[in-house]
């Protein structure tokens, strides 16, 4: 046992230490040799900032492609436009009094602050353990991926945490978190009808406020900065070459599989999967948790959500966490550092695209990984995790529960 400790310890430590050094390098290559087009997505942000804040159409293909090109896209590329809502263009605004280099600095430092808060959060709700598996959250593959192309799907995860670690103590400022969430909503679907339906049974109305305000602060600053924000919406919105894309996901897979032109067959599995959160928040209302039970709930949304790409699967790490902190299985958790690193290291190589169809595969995994991990503890009754730099053992998961009452019973 100590060799197969000393063997698990080695492994995570240095594939951790290896995807910090190449993401570290690839990041600083981007910033200082290739300029800020190297982070693709920072870049879109940074124009549709930078319109918006001179009261300037955020979605106009044209003037945003040349804020694109002035930022060093290559004159072959195809521009790119921010998807977002209006109501999700806050985030956008500093970017818009920066210049493309020190808004890449600024950009990338609050990606990896919120990469870094979002994992210290889930191991303090977790009783902080005495072990070294949130390393395990710092290198995952595709939060890896998010801070090499600049994604803001880091700041979707610390939403998504600060609503786990608020819904008890602050359920306002928990449902202001969740604007967060609604960068994307999309990936949170089945998670949102379980969500609502929790927040009515509960009468956690100032959670639903809460979201309610921010929603509406966030949409009136955008329409001050453009009034016709939601128009210049609808209408990149409804272009054709939006339904065309390959992005690589089941739902997309399923239609340009089967038939390419109906956009409804996109939207079936998330309709089945909302349908099957509202039988899951049934069976479990009675004792619901949100750590326990929302970690399922969470790997279904994204993977039955009708469009995802890599980079999305960064809002798993809660669930996928909690499941490594309940496994003691070295083997599970070689396994999933394994994973993480192969995603994390495929997507540094530049000839693969994000639209390869090797990343359809690991949405399913990360959920087949997670049913294993959790339903082997459950068969097993072996709750405790061994420590890989130590010796000490974490308690049962009652024990977890209970560490986890008492850190929200502190805020």
């Amino acid at each position: 046992m100590n060799l197969a400790r000393r063997i698990a310890e080695f492994l995570v430590v240095g594939i951790c230490t290896l995807a910090f050094l190449l993401t570290t390098a690839g990041i600083c290559a981007a910033l200082f040799r290739t300029g800020a087009a190297g982070t693709r997505d920072f870049v879109v942000y940074w124009a549709a900032g930078q319109q918006l804040v001179h009261h300037a159409n955020p979605y106009g293909g044209d003037a945003i492609l040349a804020l694109e090109r002035s930022a060093g896209f290559p004159s072959g590329d195809p521009g790119l436009i921010v998807r977002n809502p209006p109501s999700a263009l806050l985030f956008t605004i500093p970017l818009g009094f920066l210049g493309p280099r020190a808004g890449l600095l600024f950009w990338s430092l609050l990606l990896l602050a919120c990469l870094v808060a979002s994992v210290r959060m889930v191991w303090t709700m977790h009783g902080r353990p005495r072990n070294q598996l949130y390393w395990l959250g710092y290198s995952f593959g595709p939060a890896l991926m998010c801070l090499m192309v600049g994604q803001l799907s880091l700041l979707v995860l610390l939403g998504l945490v600060l609503f786990l670690r608020l819904h008890r103590s602050s359920p306002f400022l928990a449902g202001v978190s969740l604007w967060f969430c609604l960068l994307k909503p999309h990936l949170f679907l089945p998670f949102g009808v379980a969500l609502l339906l929790w927040a009515i049974l509960t009468r956690s109305y100032l959670l639903l406020v809460g979201t309610a305000v921010a929603l509406g602060v966030s949409t009136g600053i955008a329409l001050f900065l453009d009034p016709a924000a939601w128009m210049h919406y609808g209408q990149m919105i409804r272009a054709p070459w939006i339904d065309r894309l390959a992005i690589p996901c089941l739902s997309v897979m399923l239609r340009r599989n089967i038939s390419p032109n109906a956009i409804w067959l996109q939207y079936l599995p998330v309709a089945i999967g909302c349908v099957w959160a509202i039988a899951y928040f049934r069976r479990h209302r009675d004792h619901w948790d949100w750590i326990e039970h929302g970690s399922p709930l969470l790997l279904i949304s994204v993977l039955v959500s009708p469009y995802s790409w890599p980079m999305d699967q960064v809002i798993l790490m809660p669930a996928l966490l909690h499941a490594l902190y309940r496994t003691r299985s070295l083997s599970l958790v070689a396994i999933f550092a394994v994973s993480s690193a192969v995603v994390g290291v495929w997507s540094l190589r530049g000839n693969v695209p994000l639209y390869s169809a090797f990343y359809i595969w690991f949405a399913p995994a990360w959920l087949a990984w997670y049913l294993y991990a959790t339903r082997r503890n459950d068969t097993t009754n072996a709750y405790e995790v061994p420590l890989l730099a130590g010796g000490a053992r974490m308690g049962t998961v009652k024990d977890q529960k209970r560490s986890l009452d008492l850190a929200t019973n502190r805020d």
